[in-house]
């Protein structure tokens, strides 16, 4: 899990950077449309193929029902870790969206808006990739 675990917080890095620097800085809005491809690259070959590998570790020696509940336990983190990475892309794809918005905005006013949701979609990525790097919910450790 650590490689893993290294990819998402490193995902975390790069989004808490952007965000940073779209809230405190004047950031043009080609710069920021080339750092949300560069996040959509990172994500499409970093992240997305972790799905398909399992966040998991092996089964290992255990055999039996011990190992069949395992199985199962790992399945549902993937499933779990499938439903998030799905939200996370489609996040991704309306920042995209968003950042088209901005660079449309003729207005401080709508520039400043379109910012403010900028930042909101990029905290609702770093919390899905939180998610992810926390273990399942207290009653299902």
């Amino acid at each position: 899990m650590s490689l893993n675990r290294e990819k998402y917080q490193a995902f975390v890095t790069l989004l808490e950077q952007l965000r940073s620097d779209a809230t405190t800085t004047q950031i043009v809005a080609p710069e920021l449309r080339q750092r949300v491809a560069s996040l959509q690259q990172f994500f499409r070959q970093q992240i997305v193929p972790l799905a398909d590998v399992g966040v998991g570790v092996g089964v290992g020696e255990a055999s039996g029902r011990e190992a069949s509940g395992r199985e199962a336990s790992l399945q549902g983190e993937d499933w779990r870790v499938q439903s998030y990475q799905t939200e996370m892309s489609k996040q991704l794809r309306l920042l995209e969206i968003d950042v088209m918005f901005l660079q449309g905005a003729r207005q401080a006013s709508t520039a400043q808006t379109r910012l403010q949701t900028i930042s909101d979609r990029l905290i609702i990525l770093i919390q899905y990739c939180d998610a992810i790097l926390q273990p399942e919910a207290e009653g299902e450790k």
